[in-house]
């Protein structure tokens, strides 16, 4: 027994307990019962990657003098309070306070105080800034004062739901595909929608003009601990898209609040403005966000999977696909934020519009089922864009698929046609919906949604439809220049 454990100990236990029970089954089953005693006796599980002293000493050892406590609003803008290293130890004890009442969405100006609890294994020197004096972050959860977290917090709204996955005993992977412009600033830095660039799909130099700035983005973030999988010039002049590989849902979105704030980042270093606006130019190609996503368990297998399937997918992976077309239309404003989303949205951009699924899916689907399997076998939801708020997004992606394994839904049947040849009636005797074609339409969606409101809680939910209403509002009430052009003349 007691050479049995201190084989055990040979192993690297910053990981995660599940790669040793997959080194465990993969030395036999005898093994099994002394693996949980040690990781029992050790508390493995409930180890991360950090702990406080390791924090400590990184910042001593690397010249770190700056420590950013980030978070984020409702809508998922990455927000921080800065400290010098000299006040670490207050912040990893869980004592640093910000004015909630100054962050969309969080609380009324009687209930101010919030304190940050930085997540250590979220800990990041950024590659960026000066060799010395160097500048970290920490990616924070948020805590009212009585300790209890708060419901606002985008980022706790998304644990819920990872937690009652877990219950289940599914784990979340997630790999998104983020695409973005780059375009010049004026001579005082303001941003502009102007380019020279005149590149298309898988383009290269020198007719990819930003081929060293994405070159500089991978690079920067791989230094972070990001695996990327690819990157290349996307189809629209100024447009680009990086890969990242999947991760765990928490880590997942917590990347893709770290992959923008890296890309604005260097790309301003670069003499650019990096924008996530969905559709930024008329008459291109807009940005999405593409997410794939898939169930494992504890042991790491991916229960998306059956290779006796024609598709390659389980029956969990069918029902789960069934839960996000039944709730898309709701789901549609966390997913697509902005007025400016549903600009995008709309036929001829290769972009999704009807609610639909297929396992080589016309551009117009909403839901695709990528060529890999086994292992790899995943969905992929293709209408979000890079303006969600990712916790927010994926905590009503996962809340919506286990509502599907739940209720055992059964998916439409696959549709391979062109959806935009087809007409409303038609479309109407095949059971396919469309999205939400305005901001109005998806808060008509949303609004008395109480499955959603569930999965949000009451505090998001409320905060979050109330800005939508305004932003909507303050929408319908501007007179743009196309209607200045189109009807001034004429009336």
């Amino acid at each position: 027994m007691r050479n049995r454990k201190e084989s055990f100990q040979e192993l690297t236990f910053q990981s995660s307990a599940d790669m040793i029970f997959t080194y465990v089954c993969s030395k036999g089953v005898t093994l099994i019962c002394d693996a949980l005693f040690y990781l029992i006796e050790k508390e493995i599980m409930f180890m991360g990657r950090y702990n406080k002293e390791d924090i400590i000493r990184m910042v001593e050892e690397e010249d770190v003098e700056f420590i950013r406590l980030q978070f984020t609003d409702i809508f998922g803008m990455l927000k921080n309070v800065a400290i010098t290293a000299g006040q670490l130890q207050k912040a990893l004890d869980n004592l640093c306070m910000f004015d909630g009442s100054a962050i969309e969405g969080f609380v009324r100006e009687e209930e101010t105080d919030m304190y940050l609890h930085p997540d250590l294994d979220t800990f990041e020197i950024f590659p960026w800034r000066p060799q010395q004096g160097k500048v970290a972050r920490l990616l924070c959860d948020v805590y009212c004062p009585d300790g209890t977290p708060f419901e606002g917090d985008p980022r706790y709204v998304f644990k819920k739901v990872l937690k009652e996955a877990e219950e289940m005993g599914y784990y979340f992977n997630v790999g998104p595909e983020c695409e973005f412009f780059l375009f010049h600033a004026d001579e005082e830095g303001r941003p502009t929608t102007q380019t020279h660039e005149t590149a298309g799909y898988f383009d290269v130099a020198p007719i990819d003009l930003a081929e060293n700035v994405r070159r500089d983005i991978v690079l920067n973030l791989e230094e972070m601990g990001f695996e990327i999988e690819s990157s290349h010039h996307e189809i629209a002049p100024a447009q680009h898209e990086v890969d990242i590989q999947y991760e765990r849902g928490l880590r997942a979105a917590d990347n893709i609040v770290t992959f923008k704030n890296a890309v604005k980042t260097i790309a301003k270093r670069h003499g650019l403005h990096a924008t996530f606006m969905p559709k930024p130019k008329a008459g291109v190609n807009g940005s999405g966000m593409h997410i794939n996503m898939s169930l494992e368990d504890g042991l790491g297998k991916n229960l998306f999977s059956d290779p006796s399937d024609s598709m390659g997918l389980s029956q969990l992976a069918y029902q789960f696909l069934a839960g996000i077309l039944y709730h898309i239309e709701s789901m549609t404003i966390l997913t697509n934020p902005l007025v400016n989303s549903y600009k995008r949205l709309i036929p001829g951009y290769d972009a999704p519009v009807y609610i639909a699924w297929a396992s080589a899916a016309n551009r117009g689907q909403v839901m695709r089922i990528p060529s890999n399997r086994g292992a790899s076998a995943r969905i992929e939801l293709r209408s979000p864009d890079p303006a969600m708020n990712p916790y927010l997004t994926l905590a009503a992606c996962l809340a919506a698929g286990l509502d599907g394994i739940r209720r055992c839904l059964v998916p439409p049947k696959p549709f391979y046609g062109n959806a935009f040849s087809l007409s409303r009636a038609e479309m109407k005797r095949r059971g396919i919906r469309h999205l939400p074609e305005t901001l109005g339409e998806a808060i008509e969606q949303f609004e008395n949604d109480e499955f959603l409101e569930s999965v949000l809680g009451e505090t998001v939910y409320t905060k979050y439809l109330e800005a939508k209403k305004r932003e909507w509002n303050e929408f319908r009430s501007q007179v743009t220049d196309w209607e200045i052009g189109e009807y001034l003349y004429k009336f």
